[in-house]
């Protein structure tokens, strides 16, 4: 099994705490009271928002870590990999896609925005692998598993918009975060099982060098 280059376990662990910081800075940057329980996390990039850039910038950098993250988890199947890397460049794509001043509706911003969140679910399905060694992240049971959360979480988002709940911007935040969470959990699964096979690799090799020497 492949092991995780050390770029793309910096980018996974940095995805999930410039997203929150961005929207904790990013909030309190707003004149006013921003409520970030009742308020949209694109509310704070949208176009005459105050300092926009500090929430564009946390956009960008964190689909750039789910790029790095995507290009370097080699233990992951290809088709799981791909979508780490679409759900970057669709980020990227919400970052240039701000909402409107006046708070009305873009297009461009909810297709992106879909986007991202859609294969930011289904990756962790395409990226399971089957057979002895594979990390505790990556299979099959596992990987059903936190698609099945990231679904539920979604669901509570998708209600909250279409009814125009008191709780939007709390439910794109924990959907956010656990999408951003689960490939930094999968990389140190893999780190971990490269650690263990490593060892008994050396293991190994300790027994037939003494067996040689009996």
């Amino acid at each position: 099994m492949p092991d995780v280059p050390w770029w793309s376990v910096v980018s996974s662990a940095t995805a999930p705490v410039v997203l929150a910081g961005g929207w904790a800075v990013a909030g309190d940057l707003q004149p006013g009271r921003y409520d970030p329980v009742r308020q949209s996390v694109s509310v704070l990039a949208a176009m005459g928002a105050t300092d926009r850039w500090v929430m564009t910038i946390a956009f960008v950098v964190t689909a750039m870590c789910y790029l790095a993250t995507g290009l370097g988890l080699r233990p992951a199947a290809s088709a799981g990999r791909l979508m780490l890397v679409t759900a970057g460049l669709a980020g990227m794509m919400v970052a240039v896609s701000p909402e409107p001043a006046t708070g009305g509706f873009s297009l461009a911003h909810a297709v992106w925005s879909t986007v991202g969140f859609t294969v930011l679910t289904a990756w962790p399905l395409c990226a399971w692998r089957r057979g002895p060694g594979v990390p505790w992240a990556l299979r099959p049971t596992v990987a059903v598993g936190v698609a099945v959360v990231i679904v539920v979480i979604l669901a509570w988002f998708a209600a909250e918009l279409m009814t125009g709940g008191t709780q939007i911007g709390l439910a794109e935040r924990v959907a956010g975060e656990a999408q951003a969470l689960w490939p930094l959990l999968v990389v140190v699964s893999c780190r971990q099982a490269a650690k263990r096979t490593a060892h008994s690799h050396h293991r190994q090799l300790t027994r037939s060098a003494r067996s040689s020497h009996a």
